[in-house]
């Protein structure tokens, strides 16, 4: 009798320590984000082909979004995300070449920008945080520069924009 009794109180204060335990972690505060996404500069690394010229790189950073609202699907494509609309695109990626000491933007006849796979909005309710990684081509510009670099942003499905970051600049090894 004494066994059971000292059995349901080692039970009991199981259970009571384990529903203090749940109750602490259900208080919990989640970080709060802003609506607007906000992004930062993570990483490039740089891939060089079989003859060892930089072929292309990975292009990484990092990102909070407070409504979660990230990303598209593949078959929004009406407007206001139609291919002829600014919104058709999520990520921008601007490229810079350094010409005369200075970077200039320079009008490619392609684009880096790209879109966010969407994000479910079950899993972001209380905001998203994460990275996003995107391979990039750099070795198909011709150029005599070999110094570039990027802006960056990226958009939400509100259409809030982020600020806007600049990458390191980076030596591109050619042919």
């Amino acid at each position: 009798m004494q066994k059971q009794s000292l059995f349901r109180k080692y039970i009991s204060g199981i259970i009571i320590i384990s529903l203090i335990i749940v109750m602490a972690n259900s208080c919990k505060k989640h970080e709060q984000y802003p609506i607007e996404p906000v992004i930062a500069f993570q990483s490039l690394e740089k891939i060089p082909n079989v003859g060892t010229a930089d072929d292309k790189a990975f292009l990484t950073i990092t990102f909070t979004d407070g409504d979660g609202d990230i990303g598209l699907h593949m078959d929004d494509t009406l407007p206001p995300y139609d291919p002829s609309s600014e919104y058709y695109y999520n990520y921008y990626i601007t490229y810079f070449e350094l010409l005369n000491d200075t970077f200039q933007e320079v009008d490619l006849p392609f684009t880096f920008n790209t879109r966010i796979p969407f994000i479910e909005e079950i899993l972001a309710e209380r905001g998203v945080k994460g990275e996003i990684r995107v391979e990039i081509f750099i070795n198909n510009i011709v150029s005599p520069a070999d110094s570039i670099r990027f802006d960056l942003q990226i958009v939400d499905r509100a259409h809030h924009k982020s600020n806007i970051v600049t990458t390191p600049a980076f030596f591109v090894k050619k042919n």
